[in-house]
């Protein structure tokens, strides 16, 4: 099954179009990344299927239900956005307890009392921080606490808007580790926006290049590693990354 379809997708910011003819498949319980340079459209591609943008043409279609340009609550239970700064992300005076449980009051999802705490042990959260607010969390612990967020209404689909970018290269491996936990374990499908090459090895299947808004390169992740690449810029970013020991 397909869990994400994009057809021939453009998507604009007033009357800039910042996206160009974008197509892509990603089946159910694939991972795949989106990768290029800092306004390639990454995001925006993100933004247009979760909603959050809504000027664009085309199809879009999560789970073969083609999705309107307006914020569609089923869409949005089936598919959760984890953004790229958890504390920017997080209120900042609601507690671990508020942001985990809002998101069954959004859905109308019946809680038994038990589904924050279960939830938060799955990403590795200890349950003595179940009332406590963003400041008084780690980097790593707020961004676990964004995960869990995502995962309140049991989504089949998370988008991973740079989900490690904001933190230290240490914790940055314990996210990575329990993304790569969470997808076996649950079945989930990965569409994740990252500038990291390493994270494209760890957690992905195949990798979409992006340039100016348009998908230069579709290609599995065994032939990136060994920079088999067809087009110059995917070569140029997988040599950039080389030099950097990456």
């Amino acid at each position: 099954m397909t869990a994400i379809s994009l057809r021939n997708l453009d998507i604009f910011y007033g009357a800039t179009k910042v996206v160009h003819d974008l197509t892509l498949d990603i089946a159910e319980g694939e991972s795949v990344a989106l990768v290029g340079e800092s306004g390639s459209g990454k995001s925006t591609v993100l933004k247009a299927i979760t909603g959050l943008a809504t000027n664009w043409t085309g199809a879009i279609a999560v789970e073969g239900v083609p999705r309107s340009h307006r914020i569609d609550r089923r869409c949005a239970r089936q598919c959760q956005l984890v953004f790229q700064d958890p504390y920017a992300s997080l209120h900042p005076r609601k507690t671990v307890d508020d942001a985990l449980s809002e998101p069954l009051a959004i859905h109308g999802i019946p809680d038994d009392g038990r589904r924050v705490e279960t939830t938060m042990a799955a990403v590795g959260l200890d349950a003595r921080l179940r009332f406590r607010f963003p400041h008084q969390l780690s980097g790593g612990q707020r961004q676990r606490v964004a995960i869990a967020r995502a995962l309140m209404p049991e989504p089949r689909i998370l988008l991973l808007d740079e989900p490690t970018s904001a933190l230290d290269v240490s914790v940055q491996a314990e996210i990575l580790n329990l993304l790569k936990r969470l997808r076996r374990e649950q079945g989930l499908t990965y569409l994740m926006v990252t500038h990291n090459l390493p994270v494209v090895s760890f957690l992905c299947d195949r990798l979409a290049v992006m340039q100016k808004g348009r998908i230069v390169e579709i290609a599995e992740v065994a032939r990136f590693k060994t920079g088999a690449l067809a087009s110059p810029y995917a070569r140029e970013l997988y040599a950039a990354g080389a030099s950097r020991g990456c």
